[in-house]
């Protein structure tokens, strides 16, 4: 492994709630998941990071992350807005991207895996639940699922 590979980021989480921030930065740590996570707070910093824009105009887009956790409830440009832009985009669109939302709204869940979502996951209400939730999810998209690389 070269040190792009070793560098390479994990999970871009996209969340604007402190608390759900929190739980599922220490579920990713104690499962030891990922040590390259990146936070977006807001559909704008989101954006920003994916397409190398603003603050991150020196990274390399294809140095994107392995899944990106979305919630869809966010402020600036909400989640299918961010959801849109990634699928609808040749450089970006294989990245799966894993809805993780309290929306449990029929016309989310549709417009998510329209416009091309890999899974849409409603936050149990408890904790603990969240925790495993989000331990699962980063199991199986960063160690049992094969995805190519990102291209120029």
């Amino acid at each position: 492994m070269n040190d792009t590979e070793t560098n390479a980021l994990e999970i871009l989480l996209v969340e604007d709630n402190p608390q759900d921030l929190e739980l599922a930065l220490r579920a990713l740590h104690k499962g030891r998941l990922s040590n390259r996570i990146q936070i977006a707070r807001d559909g704008a910093e989101a954006l920003d990071f994916i397409f190398c824009e603003g603050a991150h105009a020196a990274r390399r887009i294809e140095q994107g992350p392995k899944v990106i956790l979305l919630d869809l409830k966010l402020p600036k440009i909400d989640g299918l807005e961010v959801l849109r832009r990634i699928k609808g985009d040749p450089r970006t669109k294989i990245i799966p991207v894993v809805v993780l939302t309290s929306s449990k709204e029929q016309n989310d869940v549709v417009e998510s895996y329209r416009l091309g979502v890999n899974s849409y996951i409603v936050k149990p209400v408890n904790f603990e639940s969240f925790a495993q939730s989000v331990r699962d999810i980063g199991l199986y998209w960063l160690l049992l699922n094969q995805q190519p690389k990102l291209s120029d």
